[in-house]
């Protein structure tokens, strides 16, 4: 498994309403994404950073989505280019569904 860390500077600082209107607003496209595990979007305590923290099964997986096109999507959506950082994840706890996954 890969864990994909996105994060931007955004023009003018969100507040946590606003972060979870315009997130709610991307999450679908999420849904059912091959090879995608989880997401988990942020909003930095001072509402300058935002990002997401991304579960994939396989760095193939994750960069398939992180295209040029994607990059262009979310320069225009949120004003400033993507940073993005891979680790390796050999495993990962979810308590909610109570299982340990190993890629």
């Amino acid at each position: 498994m890969i864990t994909a860390i996105v994060e931007f500077r955004l023009p003018q600082p969100m507040s946590l309403a606003q972060a979870k209107e315009t997130f709610l607003g991307t999450a679908p496209k999420y849904q059912g994404m091959p090879g995608l595990i989880r997401k988990y979007y942020f909003l930095s305590e001072d509402g300058s950073k935002a990002g997401g923290i991304y579960l994939w099964q396989s760095r193939a997986d994750a960069e398939r989505v992180y295209s040029d096109e994607w990059k262009a999507f979310v320069r225009g959506k949120y004003g400033s280019d993507p940073s993005l950082t891979y680790l390796e994840c050999p495993v990962a706890v979810d308590n909610l569904s109570h299982e340990i996954i190993s890629g």
